[in-house]
């Protein structure tokens, strides 16, 4: 049977619809924006003025033996002369360590290091990545993953870019991979909600806050790195990368973010436990941080994506049942045309940002409703110990 819409009920629907509808439009404008003006790394060509420096590649690894070998030797073919590869095994529990020493004894680029355990206070990568700085020559640092694979030209690239433009510090988008159904179809959600409040255009933008790091792939002088504290100062952080970031950017420090996608290649999450697990690396330490703005965040994600696909079954019922009543009508057109709405926004994610086949849109549906859960289930459980487990540790988030 219809449910004939009061005049209340329809003005409460209608802004509600509206209002999703302008947002989404909004976020299509500024993801669209973000990808068009969101600088390329691009070679340059004048470079008669410019001394390369010493360049650190700092690489911590804990557990990598299925990705470290790809990764050593995709840094081993860099076209950039003068660098050297700091790795550290970061108290590996299977054949990592044994791995990286082995490539250090016949590539001498490549410098061992064999993380103490970490002190109290500390997360695994951060003193892995100290470790690291401590024993780095190089005037300049990138700090990666184990995960990651680079074309050749990465190197050369960010380096002149970093000089060219004169910057402290430049980070690069990477292509990002992904194996299964969930992480797949949830990147591009993620994607658009972050774009938002925290597009590189507000990044690149010096009169802005805003500032982070893909923790792929990040430049940064020694001088920058080290008037911010180095890894020290973020020790605590499960979401290191991006608080470094906030850091350089509240310094005054010259920040880049750059499209990358062409050059890197990086593993998010590598199966839906880990992603479960990342997406409780994000909400924790925002809950902690700040209450508000976390539910805010859970409450936008439900009423921008689930609330319409919620509405679009009952309002065709109602429509059809009801013999087209104007108020039904509107509602579903709202409804059909914010899920549009979303359905364009995941796809320019796939095609342009995630760079996943388009036919994971239709997992949005699915993939919804798991971040809620993950991000809900956070919140409710953000004061208990070992809450997130990362790289095969378990954490508890303190603020």
């Amino acid at each position: 049977m219809a449910y004939y819409y009061s005049s209340t009920i329809f003005i409460t629907l209608f802004i509600i619809q509206g209002s999703i509808f302008f947002t989404l439009i909004y976020l299509l404008i500024y993801s669209v924006k973000s990808i068009r003006n969101v600088p390329e790394l691009l070679p340059i060509t004048n470079l008669q003025n410019f001394s390369f420096p010493t360049i650190s590649i700092i690489l911590p690894a804990r557990n990598e033996e299925k990705h470290i070998e790809k990764c050593l030797d995709s840094l081993l073919k860099q076209e950039y002369d003068n660098y050297e590869i700091v790795v550290i095994n970061d108290s590996s529990s299977d054949n990592t360590g044994q791995i990286i020493k082995r490539y250090s004894i016949t590539h001498n680029k490549i410098t061992y290091v064999n993380s103490q355990p970490k002190p109290e206070g500390w997360t695994g990568k951060n003193w892995a990545c100290y470790q690291g700085y401590l024993q780095s020559k190089g005037d300049l640092f990138l700090f990666t993953d184990a995960d990651t694979i680079y074309a050749p030209s990465v190197v050369s690239l960010a380096v002149t870019y970093l000089l060219s433009e004169k910057l402290d510090t430049l980070t690069a988008i990477p292509k990002t991979l992904a194996y299964d159904f969930w992480t797949k179809s949830t990147l591009p959600l993620l994607w658009i909600f972050s774009v938002a409040r925290f597009s590189a255009l507000k990044a690149n933008n010096p009169k802005t806050k805003v500032g982070y790091f893909f923790g792929s792939f990040f430049i940064i002088t020694r001088k920058a790195y080290e008037m911010v504290g180095t890894h020290k100062s973020v020790r605590q952080e499960i979401v290191e990368d991006a608080e470094l970031g906030r850091k350089v950017k509240e310094k005054g420090f010259r920040l880049r973010v750059v499209h990358g996608e062409k050059y890197i290649k990086a593993v998010w999450a590598r199966d839906s436990f880990s992603l479960w697990h990342g997406l409780r690396r994000i909400m924790i330490p925002l809950y902690k941080k700040d209450k508000t703005k976390a539910i805010m965040m859970v409450i936008a994600m439900f009423v921008l994506i689930l609330f319409p696909i919620i509405m679009l079954p009952l309002s065709i019922i109602n429509t059809i049942e009801g013999k087209m009543e104007t108020k039904s009508v509107i509602i579903l057109f709202l409804a059909i045309m914010s899920i549009l709405l979303i359905v364009i926004n995941n796809v320019l994610q796939l095609r342009y940002t995630v760079l996943q086949n388009l036919s994971y849109i239709l997992g949005f549906p699915l993939s919804c409703p798991f971040i809620l859960v993950a991000f809900l289930s956070s919140i409710i459980c953000s004061n208990k110990k070992n809450i997130v487990k990362w790289r095969d540790r378990k954490y508890s988030i303190r603020v």
